[in-house]
């Protein structure tokens, strides 16, 4: 059984940074690329990055393009985000995806405020 994990969220106040890591079970994830989906607090879930199942390749939504980088370690079953310069629009829950098995991780909560 597939089994995502993220961790990392917390509470920061704008401009700052976290790192949310997102560890994997049950999958072998060089086979997959990956995704980072978050929902903001009242609005429906939408798309965050992407990576490839090497690690070569990267997209960003463009709300987070240039702050935000996505990366993986496959050798270890991990994905990570790393969230720079925070804005409170950032604020939300974060989930880790492997769309072709349909994995989710359970969700791990930012909030970003002064």
């Amino acid at each position: 059984q597939v089994q995502l994990v993220e961790s990392g969220g917390a509470w920061v106040q704008p401009g700052g940074s976290l790192r949310l890591p997102c560890a994997a079970s049950g999958v072998t994830l060089s086979l997959y690329a990956m995704n980072w989906y978050r929902r903001p607090p009242g609005q429906g879930r939408e798309f965050v990055a992407a990576i490839t199942s090497a690690g070569a390749d990267t997209v960003y939504a463009d709300s987070v393009k240039g702050r935000f980088t996505i990366s993986r370690d496959n050798d270890n079953n991990t994905l990570q985000l790393e969230m720079n310069n925070l804005k409170p629009g950032d604020a939300a829950v974060y989930y880790c995806n492997i769309e072709e098995v349909g994995a989710w991780g359970q969700e791990t909560r930012v909030t970003v405020s002064s």
